[in-house]
């Protein structure tokens, strides 16, 4: 699992938590299996699920202990092999709880083969006062593949009123389609720091999130049609790079954006998934 090193530091102390989970997909006839599911920890998938029919495979990623602390390691793999296509989710929020001083790290590794289309739609993250984190998330796609992803941060318990006023969560994501970098981004929100406030940054909004879709089909005309779904109460953008469209969106909370998202991915899935937007039902309970 690759994740960038210089931002971890040495697990120490009791009470961490220490997790893996590789998944592996494979296409037999017209079923997608879910072939390799192994993990070590807290972090697991109990089954597949085939809401939309055979072809395409829902797994919701599990993390028991619902957030993570201090010292917490968390490391995800996930293989589409050819043909194959799943969806993959959370149950709900994902917390970064404040720190004791030491640094929690979850790193995400998504290999996609040709052919294959992955669907990464985690539910968001709760970043509390005080945490320090690093989320790395690596996706590598073979000419042909697809790749339909989300990230959402909250920065501060909004609903209580708390805001970020310590701590800090680094970020950095890594594409590669067919060998070459598409997508390099690397983020670090400091609690209390410019970023939050910055017209370049945050623009003293406490909620942000990320869209990236590659594979066929992404061209000006998709960029259009999402450009015509209205941002609600926040400001949202889309725009269309070489081999990559990216939406993003600031905003006072969560559900504008998640709502923001859900139309978008309505928008762009049946072109570049070639199926109709279907909501998790795990998103409604």
């Amino acid at each position: 699992m690759h994740f960038d090193s210089s931002a971890a530091e040495p697990l120490s102390g009791a009470g961490a938590w220490c997790a893996e989970l590789e998944l592996g997909f494979a296409r037999r006839d017209d079923r997608t299996v879910l072939v390799r599911n192994r993990h070590v920890g807290p972090l697991r998938v109990q089954k597949p699920l085939y809401p939309e029919g055979d072809r395409i495979c829902h797994a919701i990623v599990l993390h028991p202990p619902a957030g993570l602390v201090g010292g917490d390691v968390l490391a995800l793999r996930v293989r589409l092999d050819a043909g194959a296509h799943a969806l993959l989710t959370t149950p709900g929020a994902g917390k970064w709880y404040r720190s004791d001083g030491r640094l929690a790290s979850v790193a995400q590794r998504i290999e996609v083969a040709a052919g294959a289309m992955c669907e990464w739609l985690p539910q968001e993250s709760i970043v509390f006062d005080g945490a320090r984190g690093h989320l790395g998330t690596e996706v590598v796609l073979e000419r042909g593949a697809g790749f339909i992803g989300t990230e959402m941060q909250c920065f501060g318990r909004t609903g209580s009123g708390e805001r970020f006023a310590h701590g800090a969560l680094a970020m950095t994501t890594r594409v590669r389609l067919a060998g070459a970098p598409v997508w390099l981004e690397r983020a670090r929100v400091d609690g209390g720091g410019a970023l939050l406030g910055s017209p370049a940054g945050l623009g003293g909004q406490p909620v942000a999130g990320c869209m990236l879709v590659i594979g066929p089909g992404v061209d000006a005309a998709l960029r259009d049609a999402c450009r015509a779904v209205p941002a609600p109460a926040g400001a949202g953008a889309v725009t269309l790079l070489p081999e990559v469209l990216v939406a993003r969106w600031v905003g006072p909370a969560v559900e504008p954006g998640r709502t923001w998202f859900e139309r978008l991915w309505a928008c762009v899935r049946p072109v570049v998934a070639g199926a109709p937007m279907r909501v998790p039902r795990i998103w409604r309970t």
